[in-house]
This record gives C-alpha cells, structure tokens and sequence, in this order.
C-alpha cells in the first residue's frame, strides 16, 4: 500500500475505504437490473414471451399471451422494457408481464 492511497468514508459500512473502490460501488450501484415475471435478468436485445393479455393503450389492439417480443431495449427503469412490435410503435412493457425466451 502506497501512502498517497485516497480513502473515503463508506456511509454503509461505516469504514474507510480506497477511493477506487468507492467508486466502483458507486458504479454498481447505479446499474439498475431488470427481471422478468419469473426473475431471469433482461439484457437489451433479449426475446421475451408475453405471460398475460395486454390491452395496448392508443393503439386499439390487444396483444395476446405466448406473443414474441424480439429485441427489447432496457430504458433505466427497473420495471419498463423499449419493444418493438408490428403496428404499435413506441411500445413500452412493464417486466412482470414478459417472461425471457
């Protein structure tokens, strides 16, 4: 350990720690995760498969159970996915109602 280390106070744990490692944990935590209805991890590009009927607002279709999403887009949101579907354009789903395909 070289003594020109910074270190800051880490509030939830109550340590000092590296300035390095503090901002890595300020990085992890600003990455939000987004999990399907049965909890599998969405990443941009993933196919999902709709587990309920959904009414789509605006657009005056349904989009029925079992429907394949292909190439979801993650917003930052922990709950809203960026899809792309024939017909409706700038549709957005909520997790819990897509499983991962």
């Amino acid at each position: 350990m070289s003594g020109d280390d910074e270190y800051v106070y880490d509030e939830a744990s109550g340590e000092w720690i590296p300035a390095a490692e503090a901002a890595a944990k300020a990085d992890a935590a600003d990455v939000v995760e987004v999990r399907d209805s049965v909890g599998n991890l969405l990443q941009d590009g993933d196919q999902v498969t709709l587990i309920k009927d959904l009414t789509v607002k605006g657009a005056g279709q349904t989009l029925k159970r079992g429907t394949l999403i292909k190439s979801i887009r993650l917003t930052g949101d922990a709950q809203e996915i960026d899809c792309k579907f024939d017909g409706i354009k700038g549709l957005v789903l909520r997790a819990e109602f897509v499983r991962k395909r």
